[in-house]
């Protein structure tokens, strides 16, 4: 995680503050802000809490009203005195983080960089309803994205409605302010109306909302919410099936360091076929809403 040019003076530590909760940024983290110099943070999207790990005397900078232009001038202070830089970001900085940008600067000025990872809302979510959303026979991949359409436009290729004909679990960034798009592109792609949703605003802030609904009525519980923006929405089988056993933990699955126990491969295989007639039903009518 550490790129560092030969005589490189200053460093730069973009760090993934997690989904807002400000005990849910990493120790590592932490510590990075701890021994920074200057502490770049946008208002709109990192609680403020964070910044207690800030040492005394450090700078502290809001970068919410501030382009990269604004950024730049302290990156080059860094690289000019061998400052250490915390530049910290909502979430987990490899996921719509505008990183990369930062680090190509980065390496024109010899800054040394590190990127730690944080939480992400989608993960977050997950946790905030005590939902898996890897369920064994039902869901074994998880299609990260946002709608097309917005002020960044997609790749060709990446659209919603193409993503939705895996029928796995999807979970969408940025896409609530057309959230009547986002349900018409996930009904073409072929997720069943009834498909369970759920949206989940400024997950593990004070102000969190977390709604279930079926797809069919995503829009309108959107909307009624007036949920525009800090919403990642979550879609797919696995968050109506419950009930199902991993092979890992069950006493007929063997591995390098567990034999399985006489007669219970037959149980795990049943329970198998029983998983994936579950699973069928749900994608064909959508399961019972929570």
């Amino acid at each position: 995680m550490t790129a560092a040019p030969a005589g490189a003076a200053g460093h730069v530590t973009f760090v993934g503050a997690g989904p807002g909760a400000p005990d849910l940024i990493t120790v590592r983290g932490a510590a990075a802000i701890a021994a920074a110099d200057i502490v770049i943070w946008a208002s709109s999207l990192v609680h403020p809490g964070v910044l207690e790990h800030a040492r005394p005397g450090a700078q502290l900078v809001d970068s919410a009203q501030l382009p990269m232009e604004g950024v730049l001038p302290y990156y080059r202070r860094a690289a000019a005195g061998g400052l250490r830089i915390a530049r910290v970001h909502s979430g987990d900085p490899a996921l719509w983080g505008a990183v990369q940008e930062q680090l190509d600067r980065c390496a024109e000025l010899g800054l040394a960089t590190e990127i730690v990872p944080g939480v992400s809302s989608f993960t977050a979510a997950a946790a905030a309803i005590g939902r898996e959303l890897t369920i064994p026979e039902v869901a074994q991949s998880v299609i990260l994205t946002r709608l097309g359409g917005g002020k960044t436009p997609m790749p060709p290729g990446e659209q919603v409605a193409a993503f939705a004909r895996h029928g796995t679990t999807m979970a969408l960034f940025l896409s609530a302010a057309r959230s009547g798009q986002l349900q018409e592109e996930l009904l073409r792609g072929g997720y069943p109306a009834q498909t369970p949703c759920v949206i989940a605003y400024q997950v593990s802030w004070p102000d969190e909302l977390i709604v279930h609904c079926a797809l069919a009525d995503l829009a309108d519980t959107m909307k009624a919410r007036k949920l525009w923006k800090h919403t990642v929405v979550l879609v797919g089988p696995a968050l109506a099936v419950g009930g199902t056993r991993s092979h890992l933990y069950h006493p007929g699955h063997f591995h390098g360091f567990r034999r399985a126990e006489s007669g219970a491969r037959h149980a795990l295989r049943a329970a198998g076929s029983a998983q994936r007639a579950a699973a069928d039903d749900v994608r064909s009518h959508g399961g019972d809403q929570p």
